[in-house]
């Protein structure tokens, strides 16, 4: 159910709304995918219901709404609620006793670019009701709302702490698709360093570091997270539950090690560019100073006798013949250059 606060005129863009969608499984197993926020502490009092209540708010239009609906039907202590409403947290979790506080961060991954973007997923946690709060629209959210109205029976019966765990294997899910295209792009990359490297070719390189960055730094916090559901008592989460996060953490785990080999396959391909441009660059180098060398005695003789043999007033007086000396001088410049490519040739300098 779609929920937009009084402040919101309707000049106001649709993606800019507060929006609340309730899915509600009662004592006796109805199902209500369509259950009104008027209505919602009914459902959070029913003690062996499920409810999932999911908002997105991604303005600060729907911030007062939220913080009033998080704080009057659900209780939760003013500085979780603070933590929630605000971005920009690493993943965590905190135990709240009766519920849990979890911050949880999925990706939204642009093949194109090679661009990787976190999106913060806020999370409480009880023993019969799962809120999800985020500023931006996640995929897996939607993805999962379509399989519960598909088969709602079997996707709420379980409670919340097992609804809990398909979102956060989906949300992990996302990360071996973003992990395969960095791969890709990293072998690209290597292939344009073993054929011809191109300032592109760094930019493409430091790209893809860059994501591979703000994978590790998303991943190894998630690590810690999963591992705590999987391992400590928590009240919200029944121990028979606690194995699917198990599941979930050894899939993180996954996704951690394939993230460290492509960062150091990242590094080698930085420092093979770098050894590649070095080498092309003193390939160059050797070619100039081979050129040079070579027409070392051209310079040297050309400039030591000024080249004036049929000039008038040519200062070397001889009987030999002026054609006779270019000539000669000519042939020793053509000896001297021959010479000088045959010393280069064999020791090997070209």
């Amino acid at each position: 159910m779609s929920v937009t606060p009084a402040e919101t005129t309707r000049m106001e863009p649709v993606e800019s709304a507060y929006r609340v969608h309730i899915l509600y499984r009662d004592s006796a197993g109805a199902i209500h995918s369509d259950w009104p926020v008027e209505q919602l502490r009914a459902a959070v009092d029913d003690e062996k219901g499920t409810v999932w209540v999911d908002i997105n708010d991604p303005s600060s239009t729907g911030m007062a709404s939220a913080e009033a609906l998080l704080r009057d039907i659900f209780g939760f202590h003013p500085l979780a609620i603070e933590d929630a409403l605000s971005e920009s947290h690493i993943p965590r979790v905190d135990d709240w006793g009766d519920y849990l506080y979890i911050v949880f961060h999925a990706i939204d991954f642009e093949a194109k670019s090679i661009h990787l973007h976190p999106r913060e997923l806020d999370i409480f946690l009880g023993t019969n009701y799962l809120v999800t709060y985020h500023h931006e629209p996640l995929g897996f959210l939607e993805q999962d709302r379509r399989n519960i109205e598909r088969d709602p029976a079997s996707r709420l019966q379980d409670g919340p702490d097992h609804l809990l765990y398909h979102f956060l294997d989906l949300a992990v899910a996302q990360f071996f698709p973003a992990i395969e295209h960095l791969d890709v792009a990293i072998d690209a990359a290597q292939e344009e360093v073993f054929g011809r490297p191109t300032p592109r070719t760094l930019q493409a390189i430091f790209r893809v570091k860059r994501s591979a960055l703000k994978l590790h730094r998303v991943i190894s916090p998630e690590r810690e997270v999963l591992n705590r559901l999987a391992r400590d008592a928590y009240k919200p989460i029944t121990p028979e539950h606690r194995v699917y996060f198990r599941d979930v953490y050894d899939h993180i785990v996954r996704v951690h090690d394939l993230n460290e080999s492509l960062r150091d396959l990242i590094s080698g391909a930085l420092d093979t560019y770098l050894s590649a441009v070095s080498n092309r660059t003193n390939d160059i180098m050797k070619a100039l100073t081979t050129v040079t060398v070579i027409f070392l005695p051209l310079g040297f003789i050309t400039g030591f006798w000024g080249m004036n043999f049929f000039a008038e007033n040519l200062a070397l007086h001889t009987p030999v013949p002026k054609m006779f000396l270019f000539l000669l001088s000519c042939l020793i410049m053509a000896g001297g250059t021959a010479w000088m490519t045959y010393v280069a040739r064999k020791r090997g300098w070209f």
